[in-house]
């Protein structure tokens, strides 16, 4: 979620805020996709500003995502479902919540007991640290130490295009069904 800004603006926000998401989803996901359901809207230019995308993927994961570009306040967060826990992360705030069902080997976390229907369950809550630092910046000195010592980047060609293939499927999705009002 971003405010408006006219930087960007001659391309849909699936190209300009959500291809992100869609690489770090793709990233963590590691399976094909199996179908995608979009929908968007152009508010303030000729390309979608607002869109909200499902994607579900052959191995079960699915991802839900939103991205707008004329939203009040900027908001970067993702929130990962998974059995027996729970994570969110905030980029912009550089902070990460975990919660899960308590493990043997869980040190150092605020834990709990709940009763459920199938006993008692021990829940902890853990807030890891993560180190500010500027993100654009670190991408381009890997980038840089890749050319200079002959190294793969971070992301790959492959994983660049794989997102784009994705966020064009999404695009495909969105302009067979708009909506004129």
């Amino acid at each position: 979620m971003a405010q408006f800004n006219p930087r960007g603006t001659e391309v849909s926000v699936i190209l300009d805020l959500m291809i992100h998401d869609i690489d770090i989803i793709l990233s963590l996901v590691r399976s094909d996709v199996k179908n995608i359901s979009a929908n968007g809207v152009a508010v303030m230019t000729n390309t979608p500003d607002i869109a909200n995308v499902r994607i579900e993927f052959n191995n079960g994961c699915v991802a839900n995502l939103t991205s707008s570009r004329i939203s009040m306040k900027k908001m970067r967060k993702m929130r990962l479902f998974q059995p027996n826990s729970y994570i969110g992360i905030d980029f912009l705030e550089k902070k990460t919540e975990i919660i899960k069902l308590k493990q043997p080997n869980d040190t150092n976390v605020f834990s709990f007991d709940i009763e459920t229907q199938t006993g008692k369950k021990t829940i902890a809550i853990a807030n890891p640290i993560i180190q500010s630092e500027n993100a654009i910046k670190l991408e381009l000195t890997s980038f840089v130490s890749a050319i200079l010592n002959n190294t793969p980047t971070v992301v790959s060609e492959i994983d660049g295009f794989l997102a784009m293939e994705v966020a064009h499927q999404i695009l495909e999705k969105i302009s067979n069904t708009s909506i004129l009002v």
